[in-house]
């Protein structure tokens, strides 16, 4: 420092000495890192240096200045290279300058080299001193200014801006990152009249099914795995406001999915490690949501990763020791869940096509599984009665211990009995339940389960018993003969046969929202309901076509809606088993309806104990909104609108 001092003295006495040379001899030795400086900066201690050495003279001597424009803009064009800012902040700076350069300060006779770049470094410090609090505040209003302008086009005021566009938005966000139920569109879905496709091909009891959008893929017991596609529902036809009565219901619109592609193994291959199928009964088969993976389990202990294109096998897992009877993905995720008769359940990461880790914990089979975003799932164990849900993180697992129903058997038969389908049975609680066969998650924090006692539970996180128990959701099936129900040779025919419950053989719910579907072998898809507290299980009916027919009573016509054969026997919309529903949304968030998926089969998937009548398939609902698109939205009904006239069949 004092060498520059004493060579600013020299200056002084020498007035021919050039500011620019005793800069560039001087500058190394002051500071060791003065190329490092900002060009603005650079550029101001020049003119601080070249007004305190320089005389007036030689202050507008253009011959000195005439190589500072053209390193000042070789080094605007490298800062403007490294920050590469927008066109549009470009056009912001050249209106800046003009008004500047129009102002008539004292700096116009100054290069313009040298003004140009002060003002875009100027603006490119001001961006880059821009905290992150800032930062969010300026996205937020640049993002209401956005709301408001969409609609001021509609023509909406602001009080229907703030609360339909920005109280709602922000709550179904809120509510969707925490994993709560938040959307109520059971009372928005017209089931009453659905429309219905059977597909099939020739292949044995459909066992489960799975779809990604537009595709579908069934498997079944003969080792076969198929791809299908699903049609573009043509669009609904405006319902008039009189509805006619008509003797026959019209005819719907049966558009069967294409069938693209199908695999199927060979049991005969069962001694072969090597080979890349299934060679037992296809047991499950779940989807990725983004299309590309297609996962299948089997009663031969194999887990098989397919190609969702092409249906080529890419890994083959046999860590399971026991047949693989449920297969769930984590929403938004390539992570598998399978769970498995040796009462495990692994993870497995299909980006890496590898495993993971096993959870141990249940006492009998693991048959089936549920997950939703969050990275935990939810399994049923069978007999040992228990649902489990699974905190894949913190290596941890909460017990929810079911069996409810055999303690309550009332003490005189006759006085507590009461009616379903006809028959007349004891109290529906006298059932015990012996095994919990089905689960799926409705959010984060509650789930519902199936049993062999007919029994659909709600479950919280909060109880271990469950919330809500519905008896008996699919009624009883007939009681057997004497000599059926009865070991012995002559049966006492003053013993009668009690009716038994059937089981609740699939369960399926739209995640975050309060619809249920339930299916076993009684012939129909039945429609629940979470109430809003939920604290309960509300039954809304049937999923399945509706006919109806005028009869007249004496003078007075009357409406009576059924579903019967010519002999007065009900005519179901499902014929066998039902192994397994899927549902998916029409449209953005549901605004085009609802598609439910149904396998069926003859026989239940896991065992031929039993067969029914019915076809080996899938059957295909389109359910349309009661409501206008316009009218409801996200599934918040208008208030003034009726909810229809629906009748339970339970």
């Amino acid at each position: 420092m004092l060498e520059a001092a004493t060579a600013a003295r020299r200056a002084r006495k020498t007035p021919t000495t050039s500011a620019r040379k005793l800069f560039e001899v001087n500058a190394p030795k002051t500071h060791v890192r003065c190329t490092k400086f900002h060009a603005a900066g650079a550029g101001q201690f020049l003119r601080s240096m070249s007004f305190f050495t320089a005389p007036a003279s030689q202050k507008k001597r253009k011959r000195e200045d005439t190589t500072a424009p053209a390193r000042t803009k070789k080094k605007r064009i490298t800062t403007l290279s490294l920050n590469s800012r927008p066109s549009k902040n470009n056009k912001a700076r050249a209106a800046r300058d003009e008004s500047i350069s129009g102002s008539g300060s004292e700096d116009e006779g100054a290069p313009r080299g040298v003004n140009d770049e002060e003002g875009a470094l100027s603006s490119d410090s001001g961006s880059e001193d821009e905290s992150g609090a800032q930062r969010r505040l300026r996205l937020a209003e640049q993002y209401l200014e956005n709301i408001k302008g969409e609609v001021e086009t509609v023509g909406f005021d602001a009080e229907d801006v703030d609360r339909d566009l920005i109280a709602e938005r922000l709550k179904e966000d809120v509510a969707a990152t925490k994993g709560r139920l938040y959307r109520h569109i059971a009372s928005t879905l017209d089931f009453s009249a659905p429309s219905k496709t059977l597909f099939r091909a020739d292949t044995q009891t459909t066992t489960s099914i799975a779809v990604c959008p537009p595709y579908v893929y069934t498997v079944s017991k003969d080792i076969t795995l198929i791809k299908w596609e699903l049609p573009t529902p043509p669009a609904p036809s405006p319902l008039s406001k009189k509805k006619k009565l008509l003797k026959k219901p019209p005819p719907p619109t049966r558009r069967r999915p294409t069938k693209l592609l199908y695999t199927r193994g060979n049991h005969h291959e069962s001694r072969n490690p090597k080979y890349q199928h299934h060679t037992a009964p296809i047991l499950t088969v779940a989807a990725s949501q983004d299309g590309q993976y297609v996962a299948t389990g089997g009663a031969d202990k194999r887990l098989i990763i397919w190609s969702a294109a092409d249906l080529k096998p890419l890994r083959v897992f046999a860590q399971h020791r026991d047949a693989v009877t449920g297969l769930a993905f984590r929403k938004g995720t390539n992570q598998l869940y399978s769970s498995s008769k040796d009462r495990t359940i692994k993870t497995w990461s299909l980006d890496e096509l590898g495993y993971m880790e096993t959870l141990f914990g249940h006492q009998d089979e693991v048959v089936d599984v549920a997950a939703l975003a969050l990275e935990r799932c939810v399994t049923v164990g069978a007999r040992d009665r228990t649902a489990r849900l699974w905190k894949v993180v913190e290596e941890s697992q909460l017990v929810f211990r079911g069996g409810g129903g055999e303690k309550k058997k009332p003490a005189r038969q006759e006085h507590d009995s009461t009616t379903v389908d006809g028959v007349s049975s004891p109290k529906l609680s006298f059932y015990g339940e012996g095994s919990i066969d089905r689960v799926a998650m409705i959010d984060e924090e509650t789930f519902v389960t199936g049993s062999d006692n007919g029994s659909i539970s709600l479950w919280s996180l909060q109880k271990k018993k469950p919330v809500f128990s519905m008896p008996a959701a699919h009624g009883l099936d007939p009681p057997l003969k004497p000599e059926e129900a009865s070991a012995e040779a002559v049966p006492d025919p003053k013993v009668p046969a009690e009716p038994q419950p059937r089981w609740i053989t699939a369960l399926a719910a739209i995640p975050y929202s309060d619809l249920i579907l339930s299916g076993s072998w009684d012939g129909w898809v039945r429609i629940w309901k979470v109430s809003e507290d939920k604290r309960r299980i509300e039954g809304l009916g049937v999923l399945g076509e509706r006919v109806i027919l005028a009869t007249k009573k004496g003078d007075t016509q009357t409406t009576e809606t059924h579903a019967a054969q010519e002999d007065g026997s009900e005519q179901p919309s499902v014929r066998g088993v039902i192994n397994d529903i899927e549902i998916f949304e029409r449209g953005d968030r549901g605004k085009d309806g609802l598609c439910v998926l149904v396998a069926t089969g003859k026989e239940h998937r896991f065992g031929r104990w039993k067969t029914h009548k019915g076809k080996n398939g899938a059957v295909v609902f389109e359910v349309p909104l009661r409501f206008k698109p316009g009218a409801a939205s996200n599934g918040v009904r208008p208030v003034g609108e009726g909810t229809g006239n629906m009748q339970s069949k339970m």
